[in-house]
């Protein structure tokens, strides 16, 4: 399917469908990059102005939290400047939201609002939901990223994922709707020998336009494509999207000297939006039409320059809005305009969301949100942390609530490793964090090399 049709027919058409504004927003994006940086502090004030002005009016959880903040009435949201409104409110944390799911929801948001879990790294399972609206900016800004490296909606492109959203693509409406817009979709959470043996054969048809996936999967893939020595036919292929975990040194320059193309870097989370991402020019740019990053250091913001904890507003969440989220992540604002002419403000994420892989005798390697997910949707388990040594064996432990027993735990992640592997669940109070203050929620310490001496043993 040539992707002149997909732009200009079938993928508006579907937005559309889904009474979703995307082409307007992508329009909007395209045209305010450019804006200067005073420009884009003035629309972000507007558009907070009128988030805040919602969450007084339709968010009791707000109306509240604004209450506290000397906010009392409507009108005081009209005479005070929103950012200083924005810097007396309290950080909103994960466990807020779900002790108060009911109260900090719009349930009458135009188009509906959709359930949604985080889907990252961590081991804190967080429900919340998204309106139309959200949707489509989001994606736009997605789409607007896409087009810095010359990619467009529409063409092909392959995603090494493995979200329990995306995989169910593989069903009914969803399938049909990747095959109409050029997308094909490889399952990172199995990444055994020979089924990357059918993937590079796969990318030869496919013939892809750009990679999006985790950077660590798509390193995994790129040195499995050197050990059978295949080159793979890269000539329409522009760019390499990385995202869902820190994008480490050694798999970008792996990444880029196998496949000839920049590695784009993307920042955000399933809940957060999309935040920032990379240009050609090699600087990360905030979404700053949709999102103000404040970096906050003991509850105090912090000048541009100085590291600390990445705090969001969601300046198009309205269905449950996400005002001063707290990300767990580190990172820095940085002075200066970047030299490819937006005037978007430029970030560094220091320390984000990191996972490691897990590994089988036969070979084949997992990546580490393949027993994420199941432990997080498990009722009752509030924190865990999963280690694999050397001889192959897991060990889960689990801050649980009472009722949750050692054994189920076993049954949710006994399908992800095989029978052959021992499970050993601890049911512990707490689970210390690292001294960096960020958890590792999968450590492997068995790696590809003793996987391979395993499988050659057994053979």
């Amino acid at each position: 399917m040539r992707s002149p049709l997909v732009r200009s027919v079938i993928y508006p058409l579907h937005e559309r469908l889904l009474r979703r504004g995307t082409m307007r927003y992508v329009r909007e994006l395209a045209w305010s990059q450019w804006f200067a940086p005073d420009d884009l502090r003035e629309l972000q004030g507007v558009k907070l102005a009128a988030l805040l002005r919602h969450a007084w009016l339709n968010v009791p959880f707000y109306r509240a939290r604004l209450a506290a903040a000397g906010v009392g009435t409507e009108t005081n949201i009209g005479d005070v400047d929103s950012r200083t409104i924005l810097g007396r409110l309290k950080l909103l944390t994960k466990e807020e939201i779900r002790s108060s799911i009911g109260a900090i929801t719009w349930h009458d948001a135009p188009g509906g609002v959709f359930p949604h879990n985080t889907g990252g790294s961590t081991g804190e399972p967080l429900i919340f939901v998204v309106d139309r609206r959200r949707q489509g900016y989001d994606q736009a800004a997605r789409i607007r990223t896409h087009r810095w490296f010359g990619v467009e909606f529409g063409d092909r492109e392959l995603l090494l994922w493995g979200s329990p959203i995306e995989r169910r693509r593989t069903d009914g409406i969803k399938s049909l709707r990747d095959a109409l817009c050029n997308q094909r979709l490889f399952d990172a959470f199995n990444m055994s020998p020979e089924r990357m043996d059918g993937y590079l054969d796969e990318w030869d048809r496919f013939r892809p336009a750009c990679l999006f996936g985790y950077p660590s999967s798509i390193a995994l893939f790129v040195e499995h494509a050197r050990r059978r020595k295949r080159r793979l036919d890269t000539t329409g292929l522009r760019a390499v999207f990385v995202t869902g975990e820190v994008c480490m040194p050694h798999d970008r320059e792996a990444i880029e000297s196998y496949f000839g193309v920049p590695a784009a870097d993307g920042y955000g989370s399933r809940e957060a939006g999309f935040i920032a991402h990379q240009c050609p020019a090699g600087r990360m740019h905030i979404t700053a039409e949709n999102i103000i990053v404040e970096i906050v250091v003991g509850g105090r913001t912090v000048a541009p320059g100085e590291v600390g904890e990445i705090v969001i507003t969601h300046l198009d969440a309205y269905a449950m809005p996400f005002i001063r989220y707290r990300t767990g992540d580190m990172g820095r604002l940085l002075p200066g305009r970047c030299t490819c002419g937006r005037g978007l403000p430029l970030m560094d994420v220091v320390q984000g969301r990191t996972t490691d892989f897990l590994y089988l005798p036969n070979g084949t390697i997992r990546h580490a949100l393949s027993i994420i997910y199941p432990l997080r949707e498990t009722p009752g388990i509030r924190r865990f942390r999963v280690t694999q040594h050397e001889d192959f064996a897991v060990t889960v432990e689990v801050v649980a609530e009472a009722g949750v027993s050692a054994e189920a735990v076993a049954r949710r992640v006994r399908p992800v490793l095989g029978d052959g592997i021992p499970v050993g669940v601890r049911l512990v109070d707490q689970i210390e964090t690292a001294s960096s203050g960020k958890f590792r929620y999968v450590v492997s310490h068995a790696g590809p090399t003793r996987a391979r001496e395993a499988k050659v043993h057994d053979a």
